[in-house]
């Protein structure tokens, strides 16, 4: 009986909508942003009757995307709406067989009353079609003529929307596909076609050959070049973040500063859409109602944000079990993220490079002032914790932060002074006579593996985009609520230490720090190694030289 009263409360709790990471998102049971001008720029593209690719990483909402407009375009338009998720490999086999299947998937539209606009002539079409290729395969020839007889006794303009490219894409079938829509296309003044193909893939459609084994990809170099470009923006901004707490807050009467909450959730994920939605639902659903934060008033802080990244950034989830598979597959991704992150090293934002446009395809990098940057500060964290891992077990100095963490938190903060000294000991010791060039590329990694140990399960630490190049790099860490911000540079004389100090200065003014940190690597045989601190005006800058 109990049990039974515990669980009716908890259903009085969950009454209203919650924060979706997992499928399709439903405006009447989760929270969204409001998706109107993205909506308002895919219907323009098809009243154009373009086809175009709906391209973007994992988990970046393309599934609720296409669910949305087709809502919106249902009312003019027969609407066909096809998932290739979850048909199995048996319908790729070939080109015969996949054009069954996507005739098949037509009809379950109908059956299922989806095609709302289908008429009873286009039903009969499929039917008979169906019917009298039970035995026989459907040609890809065959079906284009069957495509053409729909769009002309539908009464209708038909638009075709396929989701789940990626699945489809293994496959030589599928392009064999793309290529009769790119047919019609072409041909569409003379025999009628579809008004509009819309596909949404991970893969955009240039790069849809890199799925296919190198045996067959050269058959395919343009499987769908009368594609559209698509430049809409499905990245969340402070302002669609903040319109979705504002119904969150109403529901629940939360007592959150939405503005600040807005701005930290998209700092952090740059708008990618699983991560805001990720952190919400923590906050929600694991961070509310425990001990350090007994209500969801408490949880939607900036302490109660910070711990429920600390959760996200040590849960195992979908998006970075696939960032990790990527890694492996693309050995080239792997090493321009280790040397960007760890090496300091700088690349154009170029995508006619073929690793840089994969890592773009993926969501992984963007652009900022014309150079490449990990595309939000988690997956950065993220990769930070995965190399660390892998190379901690022969990392002397990762060894050494681990022996040192139990004697830098005071009252529950960092003492970055003691840090910034003992690495200067170590460091000293460990390499102090290694060749200026290994030091120069591999000195802030030494730095950020002997502080992983340190502030590991409870703080994280990121790069400030702004300030990095291959001179100079600002880390910033979050331990506990409190930030620290370390400006790791390499020597380049007085003048440019001096520079970096007034950087340092103003960038501790916009994070509202009285005190910041400075480690050089300075090869001058001359240099005094060791901590000082320096008063400027009304800050505390702490510089450590090895």
């Amino acid at each position: 009986m109990i049990g039974i009263v515990l669980w009716l409360r908890q259903g009085e709790e969950r009454l209203g909508r919650e924060f979706n990471t997992t499928g399709r998102c439903y405006p009447q049971r989760h929270y969204m942003v409001d998706m109107e001008r993205q909506l308002e720029r895919l219907e323009q593209m098809v009243e154009r009757g373009e086809y175009f690719c709906v391209n973007r990483g994992r988990q970046y909402g393309k599934t609720t995307v296409l669910s949305l407009l087709k809502r919106r375009l249902e009312g003019r338009y027969l609407v066909f709406s096809v998932s290739f998720e979850g048909i199995g490999e048996a319908p790729f086999a070939s080109a015969e067989t996949l054009a069954y299947t996507l005739l098949e998937l037509f009809g379950d539209n109908i059956d299922y009353g989806e095609a709302k606009l289908a008429s009873e002539a286009v039903r009969e079409l499929i039917g008979e079609t169906l019917s009298s290729c039970r035995e026989e395969k459907l040609s890809v020839l065959k079906l284009s003529k069957i495509v053409s007889r729909l769009c002309t006794v539908s009464g209708k303009a038909v638009v075709l929307l396929i989701d789940e490219v990626d699945k489809a894409a293994n496959y030589s079938a599928f392009m064999e596909l793309l290529g009769m829509f790119r047919d019609k296309y072409l041909k569409r003044p003379e025999r009628p076609t579809f008004r509009s193909v819309i596909l949404a893939s991970v893969y955009d459609i240039k790069n849809l050959k890199r799925k296919l084994r190198p045996q067959e990809s050269h058959q395919y170099n343009s499987p769908w070049n009368i594609a559209a470009d698509f430049d809409v923006s499905m990245e969340f901004d402070r302002a669609d973040i903040a319109g979705m707490l504002e119904g969150y807050r109403t529901d629940y009467c939360v007592g959150m500063d939405i503005q600040t909450m807005a701005k930290m959730l998209y700092d952090y994920t740059s708008g990618y859409p699983f991560l805001v939605s990720r952190l919400c639902k923590l906050l929600d659903e694991k961070v509310a109602g425990t001990e350090g934060f007994p209500d969801r008033n408490a949880a939607w802080t900036k302490e109660g944000f910070q711990e429920a990244l600390r959760l996200l950034l040590a849960e195992a989830n979908t998006l970075f079990d696939d960032l990790r598979k990527k890694l492996a597959d693309y050995p080239g991704l792997r090493r321009m993220l280790y040397e960007l992150l760890y090496e300091g090293k700088s690349f154009p934002y170029n995508t006619d490079d073929e690793i840089l446009d994969v890592a773009r395809m993926f969501g992984y990098i963007r652009e900022y002032e014309g150079k490449v940057m990990v595309s939000n500060r988690i997956f950065e964290t993220r990769l930070y914790n995965l190399f660390v891992s892998e190379e901690r077990i022969h990392s002397a100095i990762y060894t050494e932060g681990s022996r040192d963490k139990g004697q830098f938190v005071r009252n529950g903060r960092l003492d970055m002074k003691r840090i910034l000294e003992r690495f200067c000991v170590h460091f000293t010791e460990l390499y102090g006579g290694s060749e200026e060039r290994f030091l120069e590329k591999s000195g802030r990694k030494f730095f950020l593996f002997y502080l992983k140990p340190i502030i590991n399960g409870t703080g994280n630490y990121y790069v400030e985009a702004s300030t990095r190049d291959e001179g100079r790099t600002d880390v910033v860490i979050d331990y506990l609520g409190e930030q620290y911000v370390v400006e790791l540079k390499i020597w380049r004389g007085n003048a440019y230490h001096e520079r970096g100090e007034r950087q340092l200065l103003q960038y501790l003014e916009g994070y509202q720090l009285e005190k910041g940190y400075m480690l050089s690597f300075n090869f001058n045989k001359k240099k005094e190694v060791g901590v000082k601190e320096i008063q400027l005006g009304e800050r505390v800058l702490v510089e450590a030289v090895v």
